[in-house]
């Protein structure tokens, strides 16, 4: 059952709905691109609780008069079979806004800024990397996102030591935030001339991109380095000194170096390298904002964290198991999912943290959820 509180967030989400529905159609909304974007991605994200809070509102009038009907003898056998059919959808409704009204992360709408780092097993590991840069691209691809590599670092037999990459579109952040963290493979790499298994491992940074406005980057503090870009990219590549290089604090333990070399631009590269380096400086501050808060509460409630993997990839037995899970629910298709089938991964992980707020919710005291 809907709570007074619920329905009281219900009735605001509706009242906003109905006023971004009156902006869209006024002019000056289109003439504002980002204004006239935030507006339609906000619509996108109520029309789903404000169709079924508007259901909801006619299931309780046609109740209603189908309960006044109960009391005429000639109808009330037809009126208690609605009154128990208009109840059960009643009840459906109450479960799915419910679901719908748990807070949600508000790094969702974001695009984002994607890192994958080899880690133990050389060679293999690198191309390992480039596995699964292939599958984020296909992934995106699926979900109607645009993947776009702003750097990459080759290494041995045709892999990457490291790829950054830029993912924009609706929810970016939301399709991909289940990706961070360590990727384990266990195969048999390429040069094992002796058919063993092996295991490597990639590590995975989902970063939301942030706003000039959220971050406080001095570029007093940034170094910007100009080089001629290299590797592949097509004519040209290698004819411009378009490559940028920011270094935030250099030769500090604060350094942090950004590389882009995606565009022959100048300055687009530049500007790409301050996103990237500013949504760096937001993650760190976050990291170091959530250290804190767990350092606090740790004696109580623990860490809660997997430092160690998230996932492992078992090419000899084709299974996908995401550690996060559990059952058999936790095993997914390796061939599907390395060609970009990361979606019911996806909705799995989404769905049991559902299921984890909803169990906080029920067993919160009254009134403090």
């Amino acid at each position: 059952m809907v709570s007074g509180a619920q329905g009281g967030r219900l009735e605001e989400l509706a009242a906003e709905f109905s006023h971004i529905e009156r902006a869209l159609g006024d002019p000056a909304a289109l003439a504002n691109p980002a204004e006239y974007t935030r507006l339609t991605r906000r619509h996108r994200e109520l029309t789903p609780v404000v169709t079924l809070h508007r259901e909801r509102a006619e299931v309780l009038g046609a109740l209603a008069q189908a309960r006044e009907l109960l009391a005429d003898p000639e109808l009330r056998e037809l009126a208690a079979g609605e009154v128990e059919s208009l109840t059960a959808r009643l009840a459906e409704l109450d479960a799915e806004l419910e679901v719908l009204l748990l807070p949600t992360d508000p790094d969702d709408a974001r695009d984002v800024i994607l890192e994958l780092r080899a880690g133990a097993g050389g060679a293999e590991a690198g191309l390992f990397a480039v596995d699964l840069l292939r599958m984020y691209t296909r992934y995106a691809e699926g979900a109607g996102l645009k993947l776009n590599v702003l750097e990459a670092s080759e290494s041995d037999l045709g892999g990457a030591s490291r790829v950054v990459a830029e993912v924009t579109g609706d929810y970016s952040f939301r399709a991909l935030k289940w990706e961070r963290g360590v990727h384990r493979v266990q195969r048999v790499p390429a040069t094992e001339s002796q058919g063993r298994i092996h295991t490597s491992t990639v590590t995975v940074a989902v970063l939301p991109q942030v706003e000039a406005s959220e971050v406080t980057l001095d570029l007093s503090e940034v170094r910007i380095d100009v080089f001629r870009s290299q590797g592949a990219g097509g004519q040209g590549v290698n004819t411009t000194d378009s490559a940028v290089r920011a270094v935030y604090r250099a030769g500090t333990p604060d350094e942090i170096v950004v590389v882009c070399q995606d565009g022959r631009s100048q300055i687009k590269n530049r500007e790409k390298a301050l996103q990237v380096l500013s949504a760096r400086l937001a993650e760190r501050e976050r990291a170091a904002r959530e250290a804190k808060e767990r350092q606090t509460r740790a004696a109580q409630v623990g860490t809660g964290e997997r430092s160690e993997k998230i996932r492992t990839y078992n090419y000899p037995q084709n299974r996908v198991t995401d550690h996060r899970l559990e059952g058999e629910v936790k095993n997914f298709a390796l061939d599907s999912v390395v060609a970009g089938g990361l979606a019911p991964v996806v909705a799995a992980l989404a769905r049991q943290e559902r299921e984890r707020q909803l169990l906080d919710l029920a067993e919160a005291p009254d009134g403090a959820a």
